[in-house]
């Protein structure tokens, strides 16, 4: 697993041979941003990465200059490494947060520019995730929800979908918080 770009473009991150997580692939992460580099701008972006897993996700939007990264993961171990690679690599912006994803998106009252989750593929509570975030208004205007899922989950139909990417395995459904206005 690597830092596709930003500041620590290239750097190697090696979890241990037992860690649980699936990490993105390099190929997904890079197409993925590369698409964001379209929309965004990375510098005064408050990101909520969640299902942290190697927190590599986190990572790259803090290379990449993002003001805010708040990560969320449940596994000690998950939740130790990323502590541990965020000092390594002087990433300050980064904040890790030991804790049920569902738990913390029902009780944190803060809105994100950004919002990312990759759950894990067979997560039966997968398919919940974009109700909670709209239900409980944690983008800003405009801000968008990237869920990393399987080819069998389908978000077309939910009123905020507005596109999947597949790259390989890796799928990505893109929501974005819309005015009531519009």
């Amino acid at each position: 697993m690597r830092i596709v770009s930003g500041t620590h473009k290239g750097r190697r991150i090696s979890p241990d041979k037992n860690f649980k997580a699936r990490p993105t692939t390099d190929f997904a992460k890079e197409s993925l941003f590369n698409v964001l580099n379209n929309v965004i701008d990375f510098e005064d972006l408050k990101v909520l990465d969640l299902f942290g897993g190697t927190g590599g996700i986190s990572y790259e939007f803090a290379s990449r200059g993002a003001e805010k990264v708040m990560c969320v993961e449940k596994n000690h171990n998950h939740f130790s490494f990323i502590q541990k690679t965020i000092k390594e690599l002087k990433f300050e912006q980064i904040q890790v947060i030991k804790s049920d994803v569902f738990r913390f998106l029902r009780n944190f009252p803060q809105k994100f520019d950004l919002i990312f989750a990759d759950p894990p593929f067979a997560m039966k509570s997968l398919e919940t995730i974009p109700n909670l975030v709209f239900e409980k208004e944690l983008l800003t205007e405009n801000g968008l929800l990237i869920i990393e899922h399987g080819s069998s989950n389908d978000f077309s139909v939910h009123p905020n979908f507005t596109e999947k990417r597949v790259y390989g395995s890796v799928n990505f459904s893109f929501f974005k918080s819309i005015k009531e206005s519009e």
